[in-house]
């Protein structure tokens, strides 16, 4: 072979390694961003947590009781003593689902991953709120 079609070789060779390189670079870099761009929603009930609170409200008596610990109207009451105390609906939480959230940690025991299962919130936010309710909750007896 010529000189100048060895050369012309090599660097054809060369030009497709590095196109073999960039296009595992770029497979690598997809394949690990993917997850991160195209999020499937994992908390998809129909019965949002708030609903649940509603269900709990309108529903047969005994329910709230075996759920939250404490009937429909000492439910109620809390919750408008804790709102005379001065505490409010969150933004995307209202003050009611806030209590049930705290009531039903305590009642169950579950974990914060169990309980935002059923509240449909992330246990994150589950987290908050207990920690809210409890830090609030003894600002209160002070």
């Amino acid at each position: 072979m010529p000189p100048a079609r060895e050369h012309i070789h090599q660097f054809y060779l060369l030009r497709m390694a590095a196109a073999m390189v960039a296009q595992l670079i770029v497979g690598t870099v997809i394949a690990y961003m993917t997850p991160f761009l195209d999020k499937e929603p994992y908390h998809t009930s129909i019965l949002s947590g708030h609903g649940w609170v509603q269900e709990l409200l309108n529903g047969h008596p005994d329910r709230i009781k075996n759920e939250l610990g404490m009937r429909k109207n000492v439910f109620c009451a809390l919750v408008q003593e804790l709102q005379a105390c001065g505490l409010r609906d969150s933004k995307y939480i209202q003050l009611d689902e806030q209590v049930a959230i705290f009531l039903y940690t305590c009642v169950t025991g579950l974990s914060s991953r169990h309980v935002a299962e059923r509240f449909q919130h992330s246990h994150m936010t589950i987290q908050k709120y207990v920690h809210h309710e409890i830090h609030s909750r003894s600002s209160l007896m002070t």
